[in-house]
Protein backbone atom coordinates (compact mmCIF):
# COMPACT_ATOMS: atom_id res chain seq x y z
CA UNK A 1 0.00 0.00 0.00
CA UNK A 2 0.96 3.51 -0.39
CA UNK A 3 -0.09 6.46 1.61
CA UNK A 4 -2.46 8.69 0.53
CA UNK A 5 -1.19 12.68 -0.17
CA UNK A 6 -1.15 14.74 2.73
CA UNK A 7 -0.68 11.98 5.05
CA UNK A 8 1.56 12.77 7.86
CA UNK A 9 2.87 10.88 11.13
CA UNK A 10 -0.28 11.62 12.92
CA UNK A 11 -2.82 9.93 10.21
CA UNK A 12 0.16 6.83 10.09
CA UNK A 13 0.29 6.35 14.13
CA UNK A 14 -3.56 6.45 14.48
CA UNK A 15 -3.55 3.56 11.03
CA UNK A 16 -0.90 1.69 13.25
CA UNK A 17 -3.37 2.25 16.89
CA UNK A 18 -6.28 0.65 14.52
CA UNK A 19 -4.63 -2.19 12.83
CA UNK A 20 -2.78 -3.45 15.99
CA UNK A 21 -6.02 -3.97 17.50
CA UNK A 22 -7.48 -5.41 14.65
CA UNK A 23 -4.24 -7.81 13.99
CA UNK A 24 -4.58 -8.14 17.43
CA UNK A 25 -8.19 -9.57 17.83
CA UNK A 26 -8.25 -11.43 14.65
CA UNK A 27 -4.94 -13.53 15.33
CA UNK A 28 -7.04 -14.65 18.52
CA UNK A 29 -10.18 -15.13 16.86
CA UNK A 30 -12.03 -12.39 17.94
CA UNK A 31 -13.76 -9.83 16.15
CA UNK A 32 -13.14 -6.42 15.81
CA UNK A 33 -15.43 -3.90 16.98
CA UNK A 34 -16.10 -2.98 13.12
CA UNK A 35 -16.26 -6.52 11.88
CA UNK A 36 -19.72 -7.08 10.08
CA UNK A 37 -18.80 -11.02 9.79
CA UNK A 38 -17.64 -11.64 13.10
CA UNK A 39 -18.95 -15.71 12.37
CA UNK A 40 -15.57 -15.64 10.15
CA UNK A 41 -12.76 -14.07 12.27
CA UNK A 42 -13.79 -17.39 15.11
CA UNK A 43 -11.87 -19.55 12.83
CA UNK A 44 -8.30 -17.69 11.96
CA UNK A 45 -6.96 -21.19 10.79
CA UNK A 46 -3.32 -19.99 12.28
CA UNK A 47 -3.94 -16.27 11.15
CA UNK A 48 -0.62 -14.20 11.04
CA UNK A 49 0.15 -10.77 9.75
CA UNK A 50 3.08 -8.85 9.51
CA UNK A 51 3.38 -4.88 9.00
CA UNK A 52 6.28 -3.95 7.11
CA UNK A 53 7.36 0.11 6.10
CA UNK A 54 9.10 0.98 3.12
CA UNK A 55 11.72 3.28 1.64
CA UNK A 56 9.34 5.74 0.32
CA UNK A 57 7.55 5.91 3.88
CA UNK A 58 10.74 7.54 5.25
CA UNK A 59 11.10 9.83 2.35
CA UNK A 60 7.51 10.95 2.30
CA UNK A 61 7.17 11.38 6.34
CA UNK A 62 10.65 12.92 6.95
CA UNK A 63 11.74 10.68 9.04
CA UNK A 64 15.45 9.72 7.82
CA UNK A 65 16.36 9.82 11.05
CA UNK A 66 14.49 6.73 12.20
CA UNK A 67 14.95 4.76 8.82
CA UNK A 68 17.19 2.04 8.89
CA UNK A 69 20.73 2.51 7.20
CA UNK A 70 20.27 -0.64 4.64
CA UNK A 71 16.09 0.01 3.98
CA UNK A 72 16.54 1.19 0.18
CA UNK A 73 15.72 -1.12 -3.14
CA UNK A 74 18.05 -3.95 -3.84
CA UNK A 75 20.46 -2.31 -6.45
CA UNK A 76 19.76 -3.46 -10.17
CA UNK A 77 20.65 -6.93 -11.44
CA UNK A 78 21.38 -8.41 -14.92
CA UNK A 79 18.72 -10.62 -14.87
CA UNK A 80 16.06 -8.55 -14.07
CA UNK A 81 13.35 -7.59 -15.65
CA UNK A 82 11.03 -5.38 -13.27
CA UNK A 83 7.45 -4.53 -13.37
CA UNK A 84 7.02 -1.54 -11.90
CA UNK A 85 3.56 -2.61 -10.74
CA UNK A 86 5.22 -5.15 -8.13
CA UNK A 87 7.61 -2.92 -7.06
CA UNK A 88 8.23 -1.63 -3.43
CA UNK A 89 5.53 0.34 -1.36
CA UNK A 90 5.16 2.62 1.25
CA UNK A 91 3.39 -0.68 3.46
CA UNK A 92 3.53 -3.93 3.49
CA UNK A 93 0.88 -5.88 5.20
CA UNK A 94 1.47 -10.26 5.01
CA UNK A 95 -1.01 -12.22 5.80
CA UNK A 96 -1.07 -16.06 6.30
CA UNK A 97 -3.31 -18.85 6.97
CA UNK A 98 -4.36 -22.26 6.88
CA UNK A 99 -7.50 -21.18 5.20
CA UNK A 100 -8.12 -18.79 2.64
CA UNK A 101 -11.16 -17.91 3.98
CA UNK A 102 -10.28 -15.77 7.44
CA UNK A 103 -7.11 -14.37 5.19
CA UNK A 104 -9.55 -12.58 2.77
CA UNK A 105 -11.84 -11.23 5.87
CA UNK A 106 -8.47 -10.15 7.51
CA UNK A 107 -7.37 -8.13 4.06
CA UNK A 108 -10.86 -7.08 3.66
CA UNK A 109 -10.65 -5.33 7.34
CA UNK A 110 -7.04 -4.08 7.41
CA UNK A 111 -7.51 -2.59 3.76
CA UNK A 112 -10.89 -0.64 4.56
CA UNK A 113 -8.86 0.10 8.14
CA UNK A 114 -6.54 2.04 5.73
CA UNK A 115 -8.99 3.76 3.74
CA UNK A 116 -8.25 8.04 3.50
CA UNK A 117 -4.66 7.14 4.71
CA UNK A 118 -3.09 4.37 2.22
CA UNK A 119 -4.23 3.05 -0.72
CA UNK A 120 -3.19 -0.56 -2.04
CA UNK A 121 -0.97 -0.74 -5.16
CA UNK A 122 -0.91 -3.99 -5.64
CA UNK A 123 -2.24 -7.82 -4.27
CA UNK A 124 -0.40 -10.82 -4.97
CA UNK A 125 -1.83 -14.14 -3.32
CA UNK A 126 1.06 -17.13 -2.52
CA UNK A 127 0.81 -20.39 -1.33
CA UNK A 128 2.11 -23.78 -0.12
CA UNK A 129 1.07 -27.22 0.85
CA UNK A 130 -1.19 -27.04 3.23
CA UNK A 131 0.00 -30.66 4.41
CA UNK A 132 3.69 -29.31 5.12
CA UNK A 133 5.29 -30.43 8.18
CA UNK A 134 8.92 -32.17 9.42
CA UNK A 135 10.02 -34.86 6.58
CA UNK A 136 7.40 -33.15 4.17
CA UNK A 137 9.08 -30.11 2.62
CA UNK A 138 7.81 -27.06 0.30
CA UNK A 139 8.28 -27.63 -3.15
CA UNK A 140 8.13 -25.01 -5.63
CA UNK A 141 6.37 -25.31 -8.70
CA UNK A 142 9.78 -26.30 -11.09
CA UNK A 143 9.50 -29.57 -7.99
CA UNK A 144 12.25 -28.38 -6.13
CA UNK A 145 12.63 -28.35 -2.35
CA UNK A 146 12.69 -25.27 -1.26
CA UNK A 147 13.83 -23.31 1.27
CA UNK A 148 16.26 -26.42 3.02
CA UNK A 149 19.30 -24.73 4.37
CA UNK A 150 17.69 -22.19 7.38
CA UNK A 151 19.85 -20.52 10.39
CA UNK A 152 18.59 -21.75 13.21
CA UNK A 153 17.09 -18.95 14.13
CA UNK A 154 15.19 -19.38 18.09
CA UNK A 155 18.33 -20.21 19.43
CA UNK A 156 22.14 -19.77 17.71
CA UNK A 157 21.45 -17.72 14.97
CA UNK A 158 18.61 -15.31 16.19
CA UNK A 159 20.81 -12.23 15.29
CA UNK A 160 20.68 -12.89 12.08
CA UNK A 161 17.10 -12.76 11.99
CA UNK A 162 16.28 -10.00 14.63
CA UNK A 163 17.57 -6.26 14.76
CA UNK A 164 19.84 -5.81 18.00
CA UNK A 165 20.94 -2.71 19.92
CA UNK A 166 24.19 -2.98 18.62
CA UNK A 167 22.63 -2.60 15.13
CA UNK A 168 19.48 -0.65 15.29
CA UNK A 169 19.96 2.61 13.71
CA UNK A 170 17.11 4.02 16.29
CA UNK A 171 15.60 1.96 19.62
CA UNK A 172 11.95 1.50 17.89
CA UNK A 173 13.53 -1.23 15.40
CA UNK A 174 15.12 -3.18 18.36
CA UNK A 175 13.33 -7.02 17.97
CA UNK A 176 12.46 -5.81 14.44
CA UNK A 177 13.78 -7.32 11.03
CA UNK A 178 13.71 -7.31 7.52
CA UNK A 179 12.06 -8.82 4.48
CA UNK A 180 13.61 -8.71 0.91
CA UNK A 181 10.50 -9.80 -1.32
CA UNK A 182 11.54 -11.12 -4.67
CA UNK A 183 8.73 -11.99 -7.73
CA UNK A 184 10.10 -14.25 -10.00
CA UNK A 185 8.27 -15.50 -12.82
CA UNK A 186 9.25 -19.33 -13.83
CA UNK A 187 8.82 -20.53 -17.82
CA UNK A 188 7.28 -23.82 -16.43
CA UNK A 189 6.86 -24.54 -20.90
CA UNK A 190 10.95 -24.48 -21.19
CA UNK A 191 11.77 -26.49 -17.73
CA UNK A 192 9.18 -29.32 -18.37
CA UNK A 193 10.95 -29.57 -21.93
CA UNK A 194 14.37 -30.28 -19.96
CA UNK A 195 15.23 -33.66 -18.36
CA UNK A 196 15.71 -34.90 -15.43
CA UNK A 197 19.52 -34.79 -15.52
CA UNK A 198 19.34 -31.17 -16.85
CA UNK A 199 17.10 -30.09 -14.28
CA UNK A 200 19.11 -31.59 -10.99
CA UNK A 201 22.23 -30.32 -12.75
CA UNK A 202 21.27 -26.72 -12.35
CA UNK A 203 19.59 -27.02 -9.21
CA UNK A 204 22.62 -29.22 -7.83
CA UNK A 205 20.02 -31.60 -5.66
CA UNK A 206 18.17 -34.74 -6.20
CA UNK A 207 14.63 -33.68 -7.51
CA UNK A 208 12.87 -36.52 -5.70
CA UNK A 209 15.07 -36.35 -2.36
CA UNK A 210 16.01 -32.73 -2.17
CA UNK A 211 19.56 -34.17 -1.40
CA UNK A 212 22.74 -33.11 -2.48
CA UNK A 213 23.97 -34.53 -5.65
CA UNK A 214 26.86 -35.08 -3.20
CA UNK A 215 25.04 -37.79 -1.63
CA UNK A 216 23.01 -37.93 1.69
CA UNK A 217 19.54 -36.55 2.49
CA UNK A 218 17.85 -33.65 1.76
CA UNK A 219 19.37 -32.15 5.36
CA UNK A 220 23.13 -33.16 4.36
CA UNK A 221 25.73 -30.17 4.04
CA UNK A 222 26.06 -30.04 0.26
CA UNK A 223 30.53 -31.12 -0.58
CA UNK A 224 31.14 -28.37 -2.49
CA UNK A 225 34.51 -29.85 -3.32
CA UNK A 226 33.15 -33.30 -4.45
CA UNK A 227 34.42 -33.92 -8.07
CA UNK A 228 33.85 -36.56 -10.17
CA UNK A 229 36.88 -39.37 -11.69
CA UNK A 230 37.08 -36.79 -14.79
CA UNK A 231 38.20 -33.83 -12.30
CA UNK A 232 35.44 -31.77 -12.64
CA UNK A 233 33.03 -30.44 -9.91
CA UNK A 234 30.30 -32.91 -9.00
CA UNK A 235 28.13 -29.78 -8.10
CA UNK A 236 28.53 -27.56 -11.23
CA UNK A 237 30.06 -24.36 -10.74
CA UNK A 238 26.72 -22.58 -11.80
CA UNK A 239 24.25 -24.86 -10.19
CA UNK A 240 21.94 -23.22 -7.63
CA UNK A 241 22.94 -24.88 -4.69
CA UNK A 242 26.60 -23.65 -5.29
CA UNK A 243 25.66 -20.15 -6.18
CA UNK A 244 23.20 -19.92 -2.97
CA UNK A 245 25.93 -21.25 -0.32
CA UNK A 246 27.17 -18.65 2.31
CA UNK A 247 30.84 -17.32 1.17
CA UNK A 248 30.88 -16.19 5.11
CA UNK A 249 29.13 -17.19 8.23
CA UNK A 250 26.38 -14.17 7.81
CA UNK A 251 25.29 -14.31 4.18
CA UNK A 252 22.51 -16.35 5.84
CA UNK A 253 18.75 -15.60 6.21
CA UNK A 254 15.22 -17.35 6.60
CA UNK A 255 14.07 -18.14 3.22
CA UNK A 256 10.08 -18.32 3.14
CA UNK A 257 9.09 -18.83 -0.70
CA UNK A 258 5.49 -19.48 -1.56
CA UNK A 259 4.16 -20.45 -4.97
CA UNK A 260 1.80 -18.26 -7.07
CA UNK A 261 -0.43 -18.55 -9.99
CA UNK A 262 -1.77 -15.47 -11.51
CA UNK A 263 -4.44 -16.33 -14.16
CA UNK A 264 -5.27 -13.52 -17.32
CA UNK A 265 -8.54 -12.88 -18.80
CA UNK A 266 -7.48 -14.98 -21.47
CA UNK A 267 -6.29 -17.72 -19.67
CA UNK A 268 -2.85 -17.60 -19.90
CA UNK A 269 -1.30 -18.27 -16.38
CA UNK A 270 1.76 -17.08 -15.20
CA UNK A 271 3.34 -19.41 -12.47
CA UNK A 272 6.09 -18.36 -10.46
CA UNK A 273 7.25 -18.00 -6.68
CA UNK A 274 7.18 -15.34 -4.50
CA UNK A 275 10.70 -15.47 -2.83
CA UNK A 276 10.16 -13.44 0.85
CA UNK A 277 13.77 -13.63 2.96
CA UNK A 278 13.97 -12.40 6.01
CA UNK A 279 17.20 -10.84 7.94
CA UNK A 280 18.59 -8.69 10.43
CA UNK A 281 20.34 -6.71 7.38
CA UNK A 282 19.37 -7.74 4.06
CA UNK A 283 23.05 -5.46 2.35
CA UNK A 284 25.21 -7.79 4.75
CA UNK A 285 23.24 -10.83 4.32
CA UNK A 286 21.49 -10.67 1.30
CA UNK A 287 22.85 -9.20 -1.06
CA UNK A 288 26.16 -11.21 -1.12
CA UNK A 289 24.04 -14.11 -2.25
CA UNK A 290 21.44 -12.35 -4.58
CA UNK A 291 24.38 -10.89 -6.24
CA UNK A 292 25.82 -14.78 -7.19
CA UNK A 293 22.63 -15.91 -8.25
CA UNK A 294 22.29 -13.17 -10.81
CA UNK A 295 25.78 -13.47 -11.82
CA UNK A 296 25.61 -17.08 -12.83
CA UNK A 297 22.49 -19.12 -11.51
CA UNK A 298 21.92 -21.83 -13.89
CA UNK A 299 17.48 -21.49 -13.07
CA UNK A 300 18.31 -17.98 -14.59
CA UNK A 301 17.67 -19.59 -17.76
CA UNK A 302 14.28 -20.67 -16.90
CA UNK A 303 13.21 -17.84 -13.88
CA UNK A 304 13.19 -13.75 -14.44
CA UNK A 305 12.80 -11.51 -11.46
CA UNK A 306 10.01 -9.29 -11.92
CA UNK A 307 9.31 -8.03 -8.78
CA UNK A 308 11.21 -6.76 -6.18
CA UNK A 309 10.89 -4.69 -2.92
CA UNK A 310 12.69 -4.37 0.57
CA UNK A 311 10.76 -3.27 3.67
CA UNK A 312 11.67 -2.68 7.20
CA UNK A 313 9.72 -5.19 9.21
CA UNK A 314 8.08 -3.71 12.73
CA UNK A 315 9.06 -5.13 15.72
CA UNK A 316 5.93 -6.42 17.66
CA UNK A 317 4.42 -4.94 21.20
CA UNK A 318 3.30 -5.73 24.54
CA UNK A 319 -0.52 -5.56 25.18
CA UNK A 320 -1.63 -1.99 25.64
CA UNK A 321 0.98 -0.60 23.30
CA UNK A 322 0.94 -0.69 18.85
CA UNK A 323 3.10 -1.23 15.88
CA UNK A 324 5.45 1.04 15.69
CA UNK A 325 4.63 3.86 18.32
CA UNK A 326 8.58 4.06 19.73
CA UNK A 327 9.22 5.56 15.98
CA UNK A 328 6.84 8.04 15.18
CA UNK A 329 6.03 9.87 18.97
Amino acid sequence: MDLDDGVGTTELGRLMRVWTDDISRLTAGVAPVTDQEPEVAARPAGLTVTVGWGPGLFDRLGLDDRRPSWLAPLPPMPVDDLDEAYGGTDLLLQLCSHSPVPLAHARRLLVGAARGIATPRWVQPGFRDPGEQAGLAFRNEFGQVDGTVQPDVADRDADLLWIGPASASHPGWVGGSSLVLRRIRMDMEDWERADRVAREHAVGRDLATGAPLTGGEESTPVDLHAVLPSGLPVVDRHAHVRRASPHAPHERFLRRPYSYEQVGTDGTVETGLLFAAFQADPVRQFLPVQRRLAEGDLLNIWTVPVGSAVYAVLPGCAEGDWLGRALLV
